[in-house]
């Protein structure tokens, strides 16, 4: 069997989860994305087996090649990685949730590409690092995108997402993770834009996030062990 050790892997997860939610007075349920990313489909139907219900990809293709070679799965289907603007016909109800909307000319297209009467759910992903390599709408530029995507019928905004700063510092990781929370409070204020899923946290920094809010995490590593290649 692949992955013997995903369930007891998921287990010490879950454990840290439940002690740092602790620490941050929260109580709300927090998912765990499954980032397959760079393993085959064997990682999907082992993710399955262990009960996760999410599976996380990065690249559009390798995502829909998967998507053939795991069909049936009982699992949902995530984008985490970035979205090119001509890939958005490929993706358009393809994915339960599309994690990196970062831009209006994105969003246009995507709802554009969407099958009328349907939805596409996506999250709203901001540079919290301000960190020029990373992908995301500036936290000044937050409010205009949330407002604009609410002219686009058939996508959904649940929520926001981020990546913490490239960095060891976890003084630095909370900042980045705070901020998002900070962010999606003030929209939720002062915009009356209803953002419940704070996506935020992967396997070297998710105990931090979860501190801070986060509703989903997104792992690899610490579920399946080192990437057989990237």
């Amino acid at each position: 069997m692949e992955f013997p050790d995903l369930p007891g892997r998921l287990a010490r997860v879950r454990d840290t989860v439940t002690r740092h939610q602790a620490v941050g007075g929260w109580r709300h349920a927090v998912r765990v994305v499954a980032v397959t990313k760079t393993h085959g489909p064997e990682a999907i139907r082992a993710a399955e087996r262990a009960g996760l219900d999410a599976v996380g990809e990065n690249r559009v293709q390798e995502a829909l090649a998967k998507q053939e070679a795991a069909a049936g799965a009982a699992v949902e289907w995530h984008l985490i990685g970035t979205l090119q603007r001509n890939k958005a016909r490929q993706v358009a109800g393809r994915f339960a949730l599309i994690h990196s909307l970062d831009r209006a000319d994105l969003a246009t297209e995507l709802d554009r590409r969407t099958a009328p009467e349907t939805r596409q759910p996506v999250l709203v992903q901001v540079n919290c690092s301000d960190e020029s390599q990373k992908g995301g709408v500036a936290a000044a530029d937050l409010m205009q995108l949330l407002d604009d995507l609410r002219a686009m019928a058939r996508l959904e905004v649940r929520g926001l997402m981020t990546m913490s700063a490239l960095t060891d510092d976890q003084d630095e990781q909370r900042r980045a993770f705070r901020r998002l929370r900070e962010l999606r409070d003030a929209a939720e204020r002062g915009g009356g834009h209803r953002l419940p899923e704070l996506s935020m946290g992967m396997s070297g920094d998710y105990p931090i996030a979860v501190e801070e809010g986060a509703t989903m995490i997104r792992l690899g590593t610490v579920l399946f062990g080192e990437r057989l290649h990237d």
